[in-house]
């Protein structure tokens, strides 16, 4: 069909991120203290996260000797201190193949202009700016398909949440109060209008009940 085949071309880009949250990974280095890196690649099911990491980044590096981490969220106003992260490593030598991009960086919370927070259960610290921060166990690491990245299995053991992003009462985040950072296609962006809400939305009653808007429609799910 001609007509269809006009709606699209091929493309080659070289980055797939589509529009994924960006995270802050805090581990524990040789010597006690702390790294902290910025990363992309997520997703969560259950209490497990997957997260994509550098294979030859020190985060990797210490959570195959130290397997604890916390993974914090920052939001719109952090973007500048995600791009000062983005060209530290803290590894020494700094690795061949990061030589023209990244330079030696040991302390990289005050390099980013950030605040480390005591956790609860690991050792790593959490964001103190970042209004969602997770504390999480390694349950496995598996190398990538080639020799950039690996995957890393982490189960939450606790959520922190700043209370202006919790439903009052509960245990919810409330969807309209949170504003992650998005990472999209090397560019940084905050969500946008709220267009609907899943029928298994625990936070969407009070809205629809709200006589100032008229609710969404619900978005069914499989």
């Amino acid at each position: 069909m001609p007509e269809a085949a006009q709606r699209h071309i091929v493309v080659r880009p070289k980055i797939l991120y589509v529009g994924t949250p960006v995270f802050l990974v805090s581990t524990e280095n040789t010597d006690g203290t702390f790294n902290l890196a910025p990363a992309s690649s997520y997703w969560a099911l259950g209490r497990m996260l997957v997260l994509g990491l550098e294979f030859d980044g020190q985060s990797v590096h210490n959570l195959h000797e130290r397997p604890e981490l916390t993974v914090s969220f920052p939001s719109g106003p952090h973007w500048e201190a995600v791009e000062r992260l983005a060209a530290l490593t803290a590894r020494d030598p700094v690795p061949v193949a990061k030589a023209d991009r990244y330079r030696h960086e040991p302390a990289k919370f005050a390099a980013a202009g950030l605040h480390a927070e005591d956790s609860d259960l690991v050792a790593p610290p959490r964001v103190l700016e970042c209004a969602l921060q997770f504390e999480a166990q390694v349950r496995r690491i598996t190398p990538g398909v080639n020799d950039e990245y690996a995957l890393v299995e982490a189960e939450v053991v606790r959520v922190h949440a700043a209370p202006e992003i919790v439903v009052p009462g509960t245990d919810h985040i409330d969807p309209q109060a949170w504003h992650p950072l998005i990472y999209n296609f090397k560019h940084y962006f905050e969500l946008g209008d709220e267009l609907g809400w899943t029928q298994s939305s625990p936070t969407a009653t009070t809205r629809a009940t709200d006589a100032t808007s008229a609710p969404a429609p619900a978005v069914s799910t499989p």
